[in-house]
């Protein structure tokens, strides 16, 4: 997976060095427009010049000083293709500053203000990224924390865009790559219910250990995560002196993982997060 670089929608130009690039909403003919010599004229092509710096400065990596080049080209090209590009722009150079919810703010308005334009598979695809790119957490990265141990709510907020995205521009570029992220955010949600089951049997409160891991088999049967959870099950389940709960659970992870190894060692202790093998 890659990272999205500011790219033209309009008129699509090879990525800056990423999976995509910001939408560019000008066209040739928008930008001959502003060739005259009325105020009108030389006001647009003033606001041309300042989205044509702002350019050079998220190319640069200048992402505060073209966040702010941005916000004035949206307000003085109201109405135009050009706010719309600036608006994505904006999104863009605010989730590269870390700046999050003013990233989705700026994608949400889009995306309300803007339902029938050319550049909405690349406003969900980002609004995804963006909270993908929370879930992954690069802090937590540094500190070694397993990102099942964090709050999911970014990971369901990424699968929503994403699953917009491929069901509404199943041709899009980017939803080829949205799809292999929704694999990963389920599996991702999976790993979280698994890892509250294990906490919840360690401390020996196996009702809600087999409640959570019943969940994760019913909502994420095709993860890996499976296997575990229907162990958890029918450990908590003998711990509780519910035999026939108890076999139904064993039964079930026995015929669909025969050489598990869980019935042998138990619920297991990760060495290392489940996520550093992406």
């Amino acid at each position: 997976m890659r990272l999205p670089t500011p790219m033209n929608v309009f008129k699509l130009s090879k990525p800056l060095g990423g999976h995509l690039a910001a939408p560019l909403v000008l066209t040739m003919a928008a930008m001959l427009v502003g060739c005259g010599s009325n105020p009108k004229d030389d006001d647009r092509g003033s606001v041309e010049k300042l989205y044509a710096s702002a350019k050079e400065d998220l190319a640069a990596g200048s992402y505060d000083q073209a966040a702010k080049q941005l916000e004035r080209v949206e307000g003085r090209a109201a109405g135009t293709l050009l706010a719309q590009q600036a608006m994505l722009d904006l999104a863009y150079a605010k989730w590269r500053l870390n700046e999050r919810v003013d990233a989705l703010s700026t994608l949400d308005r889009f995306i309300k203000l803007h339902p029938s334009s050319p550049a909405l598979d690349y406003a969900l695809y980002l609004k995804g990224v963006v909270n993908f790119n929370e879930t992954m957490g690069f802090l937590s990265q540094v500190s070694r924390q397993d990102l099942s141990e964090r709050d999911q709510q970014a990971s369901r907020d990424s699968y929503q865009a994403f699953e917009q995205l491929v069901q509404t521009f199943p041709d899009s570029k980017y939803s080829e790559d949205g799809r292999a992220r929704m694999g990963y955010i389920v599996n991702s949600l999976a790993e979280y219910e698994l890892h509250v089951a294990r906490y919840y049997y360690r401390r020996q409160a196996f009702v809600a250990a087999a409640n959570r891991a019943q969940l994760a088999v019913r909502e994420y049967p095709q993860t890996p995560a499976v296997e575990e959870a229907l162990y958890i099950m029918a450990a908590s389940y003998d711990k509780l002196g519910l035999d026939q709960l108890r076999s139904d659970a064993e039964r079930v992870l026995k015929l669909n993982y025969p050489e598990t190894r869980y019935i042998r060692n138990g619920v297991r202790v990760p060495e290392r997060a489940w996520w550093q093998f992406w």
